[in-house]
């Protein structure tokens, strides 16, 4: 029992350490969270030593047999980055991870994309719903549920980065949005279209009064949650006549992939989207099928043979 208890205030300590000192935004500790007492309760439900590599090796064995490679590879990574606080604290002598040889193959899955046709009925399908609006508040409603969409597909933000934005973070005379994805990374999106401006300043016009810092509220006067934004689309869709289920993700999938089927450079798109790694952003060159029609068409070397039936 008292290795458990030790073993959570050291926990507690180390999610204390990735908040104030790592800066780490609550929905990390929130996983580390999960997945550090969930060793803890491993350990204590085996009565096992936690900081020896055997129970590591016999909790990374469990994980195998209850979760899917990608959601494994998140738990031990947790675990791993919590001994390794403990080793550079010299709470203890010998960090397990050390000796313990960790391999998962994680299945390649492509991102969900959706077609631009697609894209371009559900935001039809809002201006729709814009024109018909009869009072005030339905007007301004359907005003920010157009923004919604627009933003999303604009400028390929995560629903979060959506939902958390506030109006400081937009520069209405230049029309950039600065962005804070995960880590606390900054990064700044330029709005160009002329009518996502013209959407802006009408949206603006119509919440100047609320006195909130946030950008999209709901009717309650706080920011609109993740799931009212997932419902919003979902609603969209099916009125669209859309039978693909779409979420605010692939909205992000849409923007880097279309982008990348205009030619525009991979490290652009890296740096647009906010990922650390150029790795990451790599997988959207999977995924432009139109952009691999047009390059076979043109550019294959069998299309210089004249040799037909």
């Amino acid at each position: 029992m008292g290795i458990t208890i030790n073993l959570n205030k050291l926990t507690e300590d180390y999610l204390r350490f990735c908040e104030k000192r790592k800066n780490l935004d609550k929905k990390t500790i929130k996983s580390y969270r999960i997945d550090l007492r969930q060793y803890s309760e491993f350990v204590k439900s085996n009565n096992s030593d936690w900081a020896k590599k055997g129970s590591v090796e016999e909790y990374i064995d469990q994980l195998h047999t209850k979760y899917k490679p990608k959601s494994v590879k998140r738990k031990i990574a947790s675990l791993k980055a919590f001994f390794h606080y403990l080793e550079l604290e010299d709470i203890i002598e010998i960090n397990p991870f050390h000796k313990i040889q960790v391999k998962y193959k994680e299945p390649f899955i492509l991102p969900k994309t959706i077609p631009i046709n697609t894209i371009e009925a559900i935001i039809n399908y809002a201006y729709e719903q814009y024109k018909k609006a009869t009072s005030a508040y339905s007007k301004k409603v359907a005003l920010r549920n157009i923004l919604i969409l627009e933003l999303l597909f604009a400028t390929g933000m995560r629903i979060s980065e959506l939902c958390s934005l506030k109006r400081d973070q937009i520069d209405f005379s230049d029309y950039i949005i600065k962005i804070y994805g995960k880590g606390s990374k900054e990064r700044l999106i330029q709005i160009c279209n002329d009518n996502v401006r013209r959407l802006i300043d009408k949206y603006i016009s119509t919440i100047e009064a609320e006195n909130n810092e946030y950008f999209f509220i709901n009717r309650l006067h706080n920011r609109i949650s993740e799931q009212s934004v997932r419902y919003i689309i979902n609603d969209y869709a099916k009125n669209a006549q859309i039978s693909q289920h779409i979420t605010p993700h692939m909205f992000r999938h849409s923007f880097a992939t279309l982008l990348l089927e205009e030619d525009v450079d991979i490290r652009y798109i890296q740096q647009m989207l906010g990922h650390s790694s150029i790795t990451t952003t790599q997988i959207y060159t999977h995924t432009s099928i139109r952009k691999q029609r047009t390059i076979l068409a043109t550019k294959h070397p069998r299309n210089k043979f004249e040799i037909t039936l």
